[in-house]
């Protein structure tokens, strides 16, 4: 197990001006700096994109007749995820506690899910996983082939047929020993408290018999806010749980697996906040 060091979390604040006695020039001041620091942040975050699409086409070439599960190409990709967090100069992204240097059998990992900058910020855990991604983000210039190229996972939301490709694409990659990632909220949580839990990736895990990896996000939701295009102040973690075994469940157990994972994410979230004190 390799043990990342714990920190000292301070709060966060978002790009927003709060109070009506810091409306005026201070806080128009405010809003413009932002605005000038977020402009200049995607501006670089999409070059390292454009640059790294054209080194990852190069990559997925020659790696194509011996990497089958597209595990480099993918991981060049999760590392341009980390060079762009690093480029957003009010970001402050790290690993809490102890994680396994590698997955190894492989898992269904799961996670809560705050904000667009999640994906940054899980891209700086060591391994290569293939994520379920909305098919719309695959749909984009660039970052879509990125994902594309990295053999992440296609999903129409409410298309049965896009649902059982995905989930066979899952299963496939689950077989040649490579893990697989979804966030089981299926979208953003507008509060701190975890949506409801959607079942595919229980249904994952019980059918293949693999474990659950349970992660846990805290701090991205003021980092990029939804509906908004302005990088937020942010110290974001993400910390690693115990495998949940599923061997020997069947599909009668989907429920209680799912309520046993949201718990595992609540107290992984709880012992964040409790460090950070």
């Amino acid at each position: 197990m390799k043990r990342a060091r714990r920190k000292r979390l301070t709060p966060v604040r978002g790009p927003q001006v709060t109070g009506s006695q810091e409306i005026g020039q201070r806080g128009t001041l405010s809003r413009m700096a932002y605005g000038i620091v977020s402009a200049w942040t995607w501006l670089e975050m999409s070059l390292v994109v454009i640059v790294g699409v054209i080194l990852q086409c190069v990559l997925a070439l020659v790696t194509y007749p011996f990497d089958p599960t597209r595990k480099l190409a993918g991981r060049w990709f999760r590392l341009m995820g980390v060079l762009g967090a690093k480029l957003a100069p009010t970001w402050r992204f790290s690993i809490w506690g102890a994680y396994p240097g590698r997955l190894n059998p492989p898992a269904v990992v799961v996670s809560n899910h705050l904000s667009l900058a999640d994906v940054f910020l899980i891209a700086h855990l060591p391994w290569e996983m293939k994520w379920l991604a909305k098919s719309s983000l695959m749909r984009m210039p660039f970052f879509g082939w990125a994902m594309r190229l990295a053999g992440d996972i296609p999903l129409e939301r409410g298309t049965a047929d896009s649902a059982r490709q995905a989930m066979d694409r899952c299963v496939g990659y689950l077989r040649k020993g490579m893990s697989v990632f979804i966030f089981p909220e299926g979208t953003r949580s507008r509060t701190p408290e975890l949506l409801p839990f959607k079942d595919g990736a229980f249904r994952l895990a019980i059918e293949t018999q693999t474990d659950i990896l349970p992660l846990a996000v805290q701090g991205t939701e003021v980092a990029l806010p939804k509906h908004s295009w302005l990088f937020g102040t942010a110290n974001a973690v993400v910390t690693v749980g115990e495998r949940i075994p599923t061997v020997g469940l069947t599909l009668d157990d989907l429920e209680s697996l799912k309520e046993k994972t949201r718990e595992r994410i609540v107290a992984l979230r709880s012992q964040i906040h409790l460090g950070a004190g």
